[in-house]
């Protein structure tokens, strides 16, 4: 593994959080750009496995990505590192716009910015599904595919809520690590 800088590190993530508008999710998809595509620091396996790691745990899922990467990347001071870069331009932001939203929100050009900034969320967050599935589409992992459409028809047809189609796939990522096993032992 290649030794990274907590600077570089910080600055990457800074850069990423500072420049993401709609949450957790466009976070992580510019994460894999950056950390995965560009930097080559992470494999496309590891950061699929963060983002699981990031959604299923409690918290927002931008601080739990910076976490798993920080401490993948550089161990303790990695998470420390990655998670003030990740707070740190948001509350910033928040702080300036808190303090003149109600002068901000009435002009109709920042109205509609913000609008079109919300297509933009969406069309990131498609973006991420796309990049989570594909390489499950491309190694015909088809059990994979089925739990996850299953989960996204639960949630969306069924109205389940997530905790519990998290615990669902959990139980079945439980039994199919059970099975392998027992083959592996045979």
């Amino acid at each position: 593994m290649q030794k990274i800088s907590l600077s570089r590190l910080f600055w990457a993530t800074f850069y990423l959080s500072a420049l993401t508008f709609g949450g957790g999710y466009v976070i992580i998809s510019l994460m894999q750009q950056r950390f995965v595509k560009e930097y080559h620091w992470l494999t496309e396996e590891e950061m699929l496995d963060f983002v699981a790691i990031a959604q299923s745990a409690p918290g927002a899922i931008a601080i739990n990505g910076a976490i798993a990467v920080g401490y993948k990347l550089a161990g303790f001071k990695g998470i420390l590192t990655t998670v003030l870069a990740t707070i740190f331009p948001p509350l910033m932001i928040i702080s300036i716009l808190a303090y003149v939203y109600e002068t901000f929100i009435q002009i109709l050009w920042i109205r509609w910015l913000l609008a079109g900034m919300q297509l933009g969320v969406a069309a990131l967050i498609v973006q991420v599904v796309i990049n989570m599935v594909y390489p499950y589409i491309k190694d015909k992992k088809y059990f994979e595919l089925f739990i996850f459409i299953g989960a996204i028809l639960a949630n969306l047809i069924f109205s389940i809520n997530a905790v519990t189609i998290i615990l669902i796939c959990l139980m079945f990522g439980l039994i199919r690590a059970l099975l392998a096993k027992k083959e592996a032992s045979e």
